[in-house]
Formats: C-alpha cells, sequence, structure tokens
C-alpha cells in the first residue's frame, strides 16, 4: 500500500510539473496590448501649469476628507447617534445591524442635506464647469451654503465657547466667525441635540423595563432576566406606534 500511494503522488506530482510548464502558453495572446502607468515630475511651461497642478493636490485632499467633513459638517452625526440610542433602549444589541443603522443615517442625510448640496451644485459648481466664474469665486461660494446650515443649527453657547477659547469674545457679525471655530461649536451642539432626544427615546423603554422588574418580584421570580421578558413588549410597543416613522419623522423636523 505504501508503494502505491507513493507512486500515486509522484505521478500527481509529475502532472502537475507539466500543466505549470504549459500554463504560460496558454495565456492570452500577445498582441493584447499591457497599459503602463507613469507619474513624474515635469518643467512647468509657466506660473498655470503650477497653480493647476496646486488645484488638482488640493482636490485629491479634499477627497480624501470627505468622509470626514460628510460626518462633521453635515446632519450625519446626529442622526446615527440617534439611531444607535434607539438601538440600546429597545435593548436588541445588534438589530439593526451597524450597516443598516450607517445605511438609513447616509440615506437621511442626503435628503436631509438635499437644499444645501442643490444650492451649491447650481451656484459654484456649475458656473464653474461652464467656466463663468474662477476657482477661487466657486470654492466661496460653495462653502457659504454649508456655513449658513451650520450657524443654524449651532447654540450660541457653543460659539462663545469656543470664541473665548480662541481668544475672541466678540464679533461683530456671524459671518465673521472663522471655520475653524464654527466646526466645533456646531459638532458639540449635534452631540447635545442628539443625546437630549436619544434620552427621550429611553423613557418609554425604561418605563416597560421597571414594570416587568416589578411584576416579576411580585410574583417571586428573581432568577428571571426581565429583559428577556421586557424585549418583546417593548419591540411590541414601537411597532404599534409606528416607531420608525416617528423618528424619521422627528429627526428630519429637529433640522428646521
Amino acid at each position: 500500500m505504501k508503494t502505491n500511494h507513493s507512486q500515486i503522488i509522484s505521478l500527481l506530482a509529475v502532472i502537475f510539473i507539466l500543466l505549470s510548464l504549459q500554463i504560460p502558453a496558454l495565456a492570452a495572446p500577445e498582441n493584447i496590448p499591457i497599459p503602463s502607468l507613469r507619474i513624474d515630475v515635469g518643467q512647468a511651461e509657466g506660473p498655470e501649469d503650477v497653480a493647476v497642478t496646486l488645484r488638482l493636490v488640493l482636490l485629491l485632499t479634499i477627497l480624501s476628507l470627505a468622509p470626514s467633513l460628510l460626518i462633521l459638517t453635515t446632519a450625519f452625526t446626529r442622526i446615527v447617534i440617534v439611531l444607535s440610542l434607539l438601538r440600546n433602549a429597545i435593548g436588541t444589541q445588534q438589530v439593526p445591524p451597524n450597516q443598516v443603522i450607517i445605511g438609513l443615517a447616509l440615506f437621511l442625510t442626503f435628503f436631509v442635506m438635499a437644499p444645501v448640496w442643490n444650492d451649491i451644485n447650481t451656484n459654484a459648481i456649475q458656473p464653474y464647469m461652464n467656466e463663468e466664474i474662477s476657482f477661487d469665486v466657486a470654492s466661496q461660494r460653495a462653502l457659504d451654503p454649508i456655513r449658513d446650515y451650520m450657524k443654524s443649527q449651532t447654540r450660541e453657547t457653543d460659539l462663545k465657547l469656543f470664541l473665548e477659547m480662541y481668544g475672541q469674545s466678540q464679533v461683530e457679525t456671524i459671518d465673521d466667525i472663522p471655520d475653524f471655530v464654527l466646526m466645533p461649536a456646531y459638532l458639540i451642539s449635534e452631540l447635545k441635540t442628539a443625546f437630549q432626544m436619544g434620552f427621550i427615546l429611553f423613557v418609554p423603554f425604561i418605563v416597560i423595563d421597571m414594570v416587568v422588574a416589578s411584576i416579576l418580584m411580585s410574583m417571586g421570580m428573581l432568577m428571571l432576566p426581565p429583559v428577556m421578558i421586557s424585549l418583546p413588549f417593548k419591540i411590541l410597543l414601537f411597532v404599534m406606534v409606528d416607531g420608525w416613522s416617528l423618528i424619521t419623522r422627528s429627526l428630519v423636523l429637529s433640522f428646521r
């Protein structure tokens, strides 16, 4: 038996070697061109070429920071925190899963931010693509709607906090607030609003947990976890009141 096994292994090894030698011959035809990519640094013919290159590098940098900008300067932060707190309030550990929570938060963000992005597209992107305005004017026009949105959602106390830490306690107009002051103030305001909404969401589910725990204690079922009994009732309550519609409506209206 050992001899037969060794002969079979040797035969398979020979077949494998022969097939490996024939693989290059069975490859794709040689007449198919293989593209190549080259990135080099050449000599600019004028200052315009340098400016275009710098703008391209700036655009690539902005695109690399796009996920952070989407999270920190839009409605995404408040929405995703409220949805996560809702899941914790109900007591379902991974239902809905994180992918669903983030996906729903993204779609709601697109819905809430649609007027802002339409304004940017109409007044900044399209005129720049049609060569009607310069890049600097387009950048300023694209930034103004985002600033207006953040200013409308930022509390004055948060603005004063960061202005005092910056050393500029007073400004003549709200348009004079620097971007690096407005962004963290907006983010702090969003976190505070999200946790306020999350607290309100916790109240009815906590009441259900307390009622179920009291009933179990009165019946002497001390070893039975209350969460096991209260979870179906919390899900039933959430479904009966059409919870997803209420949460979605409350989130969207909170930005207006």
